[in-house]
């Protein structure tokens, strides 16, 4: 099984797209700066996420939540989210 995630720097207007086997790890890799490719825009809320099948259709939804309309998919998530659910998401992020 792979999720598909989301990403979104709370300091930053930053959104960062990826999959893994695990979810709960790779939140924390994120906050705790572990990753390359995130480290200076930490730390993160989860904004959203989706289990698939197989990896195959995992890349697929990756590779669309990536392109141009599945960021704007993922900005108007954004716009929707509370302030102060925004903040919740991100601590759970590090549980």
């Amino acid at each position: 099984m792979f999720t598909v995630y989301a990403i979104k720097s709370i300091e930053h207007k930053f959104i960062y797209v990826g999959m893994t086997g695990n979810l709960h790890e790779r939140l924390k890799q994120h906050n705790l700066k572990y990753v390359i490719s995130t480290k200076r825009f930490a730390p993160f809320t989860l904004i959203y996420s989706e289990e698939c099948a197989d990896g195959i259709i995992a890349r697929e939804k990756e590779k669309y939540s990536k392109s141009s309309t599945g960021k704007k998919f993922l900005y108007s998530l954004i716009d929707k989210l509370p302030e102060k659910e925004e903040s919740t998401l991100s601590l759970l992020a590090f549980l």
